[in-house]
Formats: C-alpha cells, structure tokens, sequence
C-alpha cells in the first residue's frame, strides 16, 4: 500500500562533525484504488433502474363497428382539427357544407390551439349528456410533421379531453382544398 523510503539523500555533511537527517519519502500505491473504482461502477449499474419508456394511450374506433354501438353526437359538438404543413393548424365546428366552408374554417397555430379547444369544450351548454358528447376529430395531411400530430394528442391529454372523445382520421378532398388555398393566400411553403 504505503511504504516508506529509508535510504539517505546522499550522505553529504555540511560542516565538520554535523551529521545530515535521513530524508524519508512517501510513495502511495494506488492500484487498489482502480480495484474499488470498478466494484463501485459495477455496484451502481447493477443497482440503477432503468427509466421505463411511456406511452399515450389512444382508443380507435373499430373497423367492425356496428351502427348501433357507434357513438351518436351533436354537430353542434363536433370540432375538426386540420394540421397542415410548416406548423399550421386549421379547425372548424359542426360539419363542413360547400355552404359554410369558408365562413366557418379558421387558421391557427399551435400556440393558440389549447386555449381554441378549451373554449369549444367550455361553449358547450352543460347538460345531461352534453359534455360527454364533445367530440374532436383530428386530420393530417401529408405534408403535416409527426411530431405536430403527437402535440394535438398531447394537447388533448392537457385539457383534459377523456379518451374516446377525440380521434384521428383521414382527411378529405374538400378540406385538402380549403388547407390548400389558406396556405396558398397566406404564402406557406
């Protein structure tokens, strides 16, 4: 471990009759030190726990549905959310006509999106049934990032939207062509 060096520095005497010190000098080894660095290491990695990944869960509808199990809901409760391409984000209320279509779609981001959705759920009159009728329909197009899908779902976890009140489906020819003259007349590329 430690050991201690005896011999002398030389044995020059300074003067007559004066004898020097011995200089003694210390050397520590310190390959013990490496063994118990390892077991401490090895101590640690077998007693860590790994993070455990989590994920969101999300209820889709059934291919098999049945007409009598399908959920039944109110235009009046029924909210579309587009997401478009370069962060963009497109909602309208109730079902979409060639009547209404440019009077009732809005634009947005996804700064404003919470507090859009907070006020469709709050605008519902409450009820018997009203608020668990609420539904949300969320649409992509293709050029719509992944990651923009996953904040709209995450957006519905914050406001407290219960599963099975919000879903993800494919969007249509008239609600590509309406996302498509909006970001063509606000220049989004």
């Amino acid at each position: 471990m430690a050991e201690m060096d005896t011999s002398s520095g030389g044995g020059h005497k300074k003067g007559p009759g004066v004898k020097k010190p011995k200089k003694l000098s210390t050397r520590v080894d310190l390959t013990p030190m490496v063994d118990l660095g390892f077991l401490l290491i090895t101590f640690f990695v077998f007693t860590t726990t790994m993070s455990k990944p989590t994920a969101m869960n999300m209820n889709e509808p059934k291919d098999d549905a049945k007409e009598e199990e399908m959920m039944k809901v109110k235009e009046s409760a029924v909210m579309t959310i587009l997401i478009g391409k370069g962060d963009q984000v497109y909602y309208y209320n109730g079902i979409l006509t060639g009547d209404n279509a440019t009077a009732i779609f809005k634009s947005s981001n996804f700064k404003d999106i919470r507090q859009i959705i907070l006020d469709k759920r709050n605008s519902v009159p409450d009820g018997d049934k009203s608020k668990s009728d609420l539904m949300y329909i969320i649409k992509a197009t293709k050029e719509a990032k992944f990651k923009n899908i996953i904040d709209i779902l995450d957006e519905m976890q914050i406001n407290a939207i219960p599963p099975g009140h919000y879903a993800e489906v494919d969007i249509n020819d008239a609600e590509l062509s309406l996302i498509k003259q909006t970001e063509d007349a606000n220049g989004i590329k």
